[in-house]
């Protein structure tokens, strides 16, 4: 087998697997930094010895074995108690069984995720812990999603994955009675995850994609094992209705095109469909939140696949609920646009001015939103300096060039 080939099935597991791996490694061990270092360590293995013996039938008990081996001697030099042995022994155990068998290992990423959020935890560092642990994502991305330096990002992460071990917090899923306080963190960094992989440009097989995929996944493992939690359905039908419509979002020349410009025979309806199905649980336990009144809007969206329109009034009425439960400045902004749309610009562009400027100094949709409101308002020329702005604060090469293009038409108009 050549190193290429060998490579890129080390690729592929890590994309597939990394999260379970550290999951099932960690509940084993109570050691969120140590599986890691051994995974770690386990792919390197992989990569010398891949490329000479070839793939494994079962790459991802090779690698529990390999990362067991490693845990052992660590904890030989650190000389542990024996428990520690004996947990690793069982580690060694269930890989060979993995091998023999044609059995999975045990998917315990949601125990992980509610391990993050156990209030031991800084609150500050539950989100990115998930992110990191759970769906691999790399420090510095996280560091820059939370405007903070890679440095400071390494330490908080670190100190949470101490914190873990030291306080011997049980990986487990909690009881209902506690819920709203361990929940509300899991479902936040889900969601992170997928609009980490959303906000990616549109290539099915990128590793930024696949975190998308990899959210959606554990969106759905929440509502299953979490039935009667009406936010869990809610993330899940917000997910999946922004899911919909990734093949829409840019043509095939890979240029930018707004929600509300897209072609709906390429939304997708099944995942539109799963979503209605989520949202109507969801309103069935007569509990609301941010992600139901979140789908809800989304689902309104949805709605054009069939009227060939799009009822802003309801739209701002959502956003008006959303606002009043969760006043973020992304909801803040919605609400200004969808009443805007629903034919009242002035009144949207006032909302946008009430939002306190140290906010939205580098918020890139609001400066979006801006450019748009004021073309609304045929401000053009300070449209074209919000517009100017927003593509400066975005990443996306396709969005800038779509932020430029109104700048200019803007100018001629």
């Amino acid at each position: 087998m050549n190193e290429f080939t060998a490579h890129a099935a080390v690729e592929s597991v890590v994309r597939q697997s990394y999260g379970r791996l550290i999951a099932y490694l960690a509940a084993r061990t109570g050691d969120v930094a140590g599986a890691e270092d051994a995974l770690g360590d386990a792919l390197v293995a992989a990569l010398q010895r891949w490329p000479l013996d070839g793939v494994p039938d079962k790459p991802e008990a090779w690698l529990l074995h390999a990362a067991r081996n490693r845990l052992v001697d660590a904890v030989r030099r650190a000389q542990v108690r024996e428990r520690s042995m004996e947990k690793l022994q069982e580690i060694a155990e269930e890989a060979q069984g993995l091998v023999m068998n044609d059995d999975s290992f045990p998917d315990e990423r949601l125990k992980l995720l509610f391990v993050c959020a156990h209030p031991a935890i800084d609150p500050a560092a539950r989100t990115p812990l998930m992110l990191q642990t759970v769906l691999g994502i790399e420090a510095e991305r996280i560091a820059s999603a939370f405007l903070t330096s890679p440095a400071a990002m390494s330490q908080r992460l670190v100190r949470a994955k101490t914190k873990i071990q030291e306080a011997a917090i049980p990986f487990r899923v909690p009881e209902p009675p506690e819920w709203p306080e361990r929940l509300a963190p899991v479902l936040d960094a889900i969601y992170a995850g997928y609009t980490t992989g959303w906000e990616a440009l549109p290539d099915s097989d990128s590793t930024h994609h696949t975190l998308a995929v990899e959210a959606l996944a554990l969106g759905r493992l929440v509502a299953r094992l979490m039935p009667e939690a009406a936010e869990a359905h809610g993330l899940l039908a917000l997910m999946l209705h922004c899911e919909a419509r990734r093949n829409a979002r840019y043509s095939a020349e890979g240029e930018f095109i707004p929600l509300d410009q897209q072609n709906t025979e390429l939304w997708l309806r099944p995942l539109m469909e799963e979503a209605e199905d989520h949202l109507r649980r969801a309103a069935s336990f007569q509990s609301i939140g941010r992600f139901q009144l979140e789908a809800a809007i989304q689902s309104v969206h949805a709605g054009r696949a069939q009227a060939s329109e799009t009822r802003w009034d309801v739209i701002a009425q959502l956003y008006e609920g959303l606002v009043r439960l969760s006043p973020s400045i992304g909801s803040q902004v919605g609400r200004a646009v969808a009443l805007a749309q629903a034919g009242n610009p002035a009144g949207g562009f006032e909302l946008l001015e009430m939002i306190p400027a140290k906010d939205i100094r580098d918020y890139q949709p609001y400066w979006a939103a801006r450019g748009h409101l004021l073309h609304l308002l045929h401000r053009n020329a300070e449209a074209r300096e919000a517009w100017t702005r927003a593509s400066g604060l975005t990443d996306d090469p396709a969005l800038r060039r779509y932020l430029e293009k109104r700048c200019a038409e803007a100018a001629t108009s």
